[in-house]
């Protein structure tokens, strides 16, 4: 998980050229600033190869191309996770290119696949080394995440659904942190436990004549809970007896806004809650699992 945050430097450094529901419909190609885009986005793609390459797999020995099946990993929440990355690089990458003047066309190919172009290197790099393997079912989700942007974009014109990310530290963490991690920023990226994906989906778009307000979302999130491992609970740690923990899914059901349609005038705001539009809003909310129904007053 943690060559997420590689991937999350990518939606950042393209993302700052552009925001969602650009004005852009001229196809007179910008060229001072497509080139600003291409250019910063390719110079953190190599820089983050040579990463991945010279020092995070520096410890690991390259071996013939193999597979790994990790479809049942941490209750899919993996899955979900790479889904999330994918949606985000391709949203990125394509209003990116519109705001260089790209036709929508040719950025929603170009940008609407940026999130699968991005990472099949990482997951072939994972196939070349010792420790890891090419994971089909990574490449299936991230696939998921560019054809929901894009097909939305290309039927649409608008995200009607969006992909959200939501995190509420655990207390699996504390149990086993060189794994789960040792602060709230690896636990970022390292517990599963303390993430929640969300579709989101804009009810105003649904219904165009209606009286709702614009920005009013309802949220659809998945969630897992109990893990200590990938697969399953070791019966030790550090050698010593682990806890028992059951572990389950979450479906929770909650409202959310869309702060891409809070109206203001101010560029600079626009920018802010463009970038911040990736983060679910916490609001009261239904969790259904295995054990039943839980009602929260505020869901992080």
């Amino acid at each position: 998980m943690r060559k997420i945050l590689f991937c999350l430097t990518l939606v950042i450094s393209t993302g700052a050229f552009a925001q969602e529901n650009t004005d852009s419909t001229t196809s007179t190609i910008n060229k001072r600033r497509f080139w600003l885009v291409a250019g910063t986005e390719a110079s953190f793609y190599v820089g983050g190869m040579l990463y991945l390459n010279e020092i995070w797999y520096r410890d690991h020995e390259r071996v013939p191309f193999h597979w790994y099946n990790d479809n049942s990993g941490y209750l899919q929440m993996d899955k979900f996770a790479h889904s999330f990355i994918a949606y985000q690089e391709s949203r990125a990458g394509y209003h990116a290119l519109r705001w260089a003047g790209v036709p929508k066309n040719k950025a929603l190919l170009w940008g609407g696949s940026l999130g699968f172009i991005l990472q099949l290197p990482v997951e072939i790099f994972d196939g070349i080394y010792e420790g890891y393997g090419f994971s089909v079912g990574d490449v299936a989700a991230n696939a998921s995440g560019s054809l929901l942007f894009t097909v939305q974009e290309w039927r649409w014109n608008e995200q009607r659904i969006k992909m959200k990310y939501s995190f509420s530290p655990s207390p699996y963490a504390k149990v086993r942190p060189r794994v789960l991690g040792e602060n709230a920023f690896e636990q970022l990226f390292l517990d599963y436990n303390s993430h929640t994906y969300w579709l989101s989906v804009n009810l105003k778009s649904f219904a165009k004549n209606s009286n709702l307000p614009a920005w009013l979302n309802v949220g659809l999130g998945y969630s897992a809970n109990g893990m200590l491992g990938e697969f399953e609970n070791p019966d030790f740690i550090n050698g010593q007896p682990a806890p028992s923990y059951d572990r389950y899914r979450q479906v929770l059901l909650s409202l959310d806004v869309d702060l891409s349609k809070i109206p203001t005038r101010s560029i600079f705001l626009k920018r802010v809650l463009g970038s911040l539009n990736l983060l679910k809003i916490p609001f009261p909310a239904i969790e259904f699992n295995k054990r039943g129904v839980r009602a929260y007053g505020l869901y992080y």
